[in-house]
């Protein structure tokens, strides 16, 4: 299934501001490389969604307004997210307690946005779907999601 290329591209994603930090200077190359890999899974994601859900013409009309506007927030998200973990890479190994302590409540937030936006955009979903694609596209959303975060996080190293 194409959540396997995902993972692959959001482990490479993940990936990027370490091997920075190892050169230790992050240039504007880097970051257009996040972005192009980022927009690379969102491809992905969409195809899974086209292939799992088979919607109508007219499920797909009111479907995937839903979810462009969902992605383009999660998007904004990610982007916040990708600059924690590339302050983390270049703080890593001068870190203080306030720098952790910043970054753990960012990453706090961070989380908990996109808990919210998923709830309030799953709810959307099944208000222009029938219910067993409404759930079927909840379910692809988590198994999507856990895949890629488990897979970021296992990359990023804890900190000293």
């Amino acid at each position: 299934m194409r959540i396997v290329s995902l993972a692959t591209a959001l482990v490479v994603l993940a990936a990027v501001p370490f091997v920075v930090h190892a050169q230790q200077e992050q240039d504007s190359s880097t970051r257009a490389d996040e972005q192009i890999i980022l927009k690379q899974v969102m491809t992905d994601k969409r195809a899974v969604y086209t292939q799992a859900l088979k919607l109508t013409d007219e499920e797909s009309r009111k479907f995937w307004p839903v979810y462009d506007e969902y992605e383009a927030k999660v998007k904004k998200l990610d982007d916040r997210f990708l600059q924690l973990v590339n302050d983390f890479a270049a703080k890593y190994s001068s870190m203080t307690d306030a720098d952790a302590k910043q970054m753990l409540e960012t990453k706090m937030k961070i989380e908990r946005e996109r808990m919210d936006l998923k709830q309030s955009y799953t709810k959307k979903v099944a208000k222009v779907l029938p219910a067993t694609k409404a759930l079927r596209y909840a379910q692809l959303e988590t198994r999507i999601d856990n895949e890629l975060r488990r897979n970021v996080y296992n990359m990023i190293p804890l900190v000293q």
